[in-house]
């Protein structure tokens, strides 16, 4: 085994573009013996969040060589505490809380659906409502304060599009938010397309989408700058590689996160003059 990576590696030294691609093949195996935590923002209930995110963890520390351990706040309350605190080494997020948190503990983006985010707002399919102008002082169902597309651009583009406010009503996830509209408990809801795309048939099929924000970049996967380079380059290269895989695409379309591309700070820097904290909430 080691003559023929010997072999391999004097065949780079004078092919520089075949010692990077060897490098690449190599570079997730690296075996780290310290284990990394890893946080999901709570976009679903605890058992749905499980089942959609246990197995693409695993697959991501066997595939990298990084030991990690998957971790789940009981609200999206408790997560945002313990992100500005930089409890997690690695968390999937929306990209707002990644931007808050880049002056304090510098989280780093490295991943990214290449699909855009985009809010929106939905109401029964039956429903009275034909304009965002009409929710003028309604309540609006939102998964969080401050979730991104759901609850802070939605409510910004309310405001500033359409001379209107409305009530916010937390409901804690985004499948609580389309249930309850879908049941006619509250007249409108904030989601984002992708967490709308992932509900049943049945509940879908009794909503209608009011109005759709604009676009956005998605949700990050990032880590804190306390983890070393090597290993940050370790997990990203091995989420990358198990989307080009049918099995890894398969989980990853859960998420959903269909099309993975590496990601920086850059890509979400211009959301700062949006005027999105105003609608934050600590």
């Amino acid at each position: 085994m080691f003559s023929s990576m010997r072999r391999a590696w004097n065949k780079a030294i004078w092919n520089p573009g075949l010692a990077v691609c060897w490098l690449a093949l190599c570079a997730p195996l690296i075996a780290v013996a310290q284990e990394y935590s890893f946080g999901v923002v709570p976009q679903f209930e605890q058992r749905k969040l499980f089942a959609i995110w246990r197995p693409i963890i695993e697959d991501i520390a066997q595939r990298s060589g990084v030991q990690l351990k998957f971790v789940v706040a009981m609200s999206v309350k408790e997560f945002e505490g313990q992100l500005a605190r930089g409890a997690y080494d690695f968390v999937y997020t929306n990209p707002y809380h990644i931007l808050r948190e880049s002056t304090q503990q510098g989280y780093i983006p490295l991943v990214r659906d290449a699909e855009p985010l985009r809010g929106l707002i939905v109401v029964a399919k039956d429903s009275a409502l034909k304009s965002p102008a009409d929710l003028a002082g309604s309540k609006l169902a939102i998964p969080s304060p401050n979730a991104l597309g759901a609850s802070l651009l939605v409510r910004a583009d309310l405001e500033r599009l359409f001379k209107v406010t409305v009530e916010p009503v937390n409901v804690n996830t985004h499948s609580s938010v389309y249930m309850n509209v879908a049941n006619g408990l509250l007249p409108a809801g904030g989601g984002v397309e992708k967490t709308l795309s992932e509900q049943e048939p049945a509940v879908r099929d009794l909503l209608r989408v009011l109005y759709v924000t604009r676009e956005m970049p998605s949700h990050p996967i990032s880590a804190h700058p306390r983890v070393p380079k090597s290993v940050r380059t370790a997990v990203q290269q091995s989420i990358l590689g198990l989307a080009a895989t049918s099995d890894g695409q398969n989980l990853l379309d859960k998420v959903p996160m269909r099309q993975p591309v590496a990601t920086s700070i850059k890509d979400y820097v211009p959301m700062r003059s949006w005027g999105l904290d105003r609608y934050w909430t600590n």
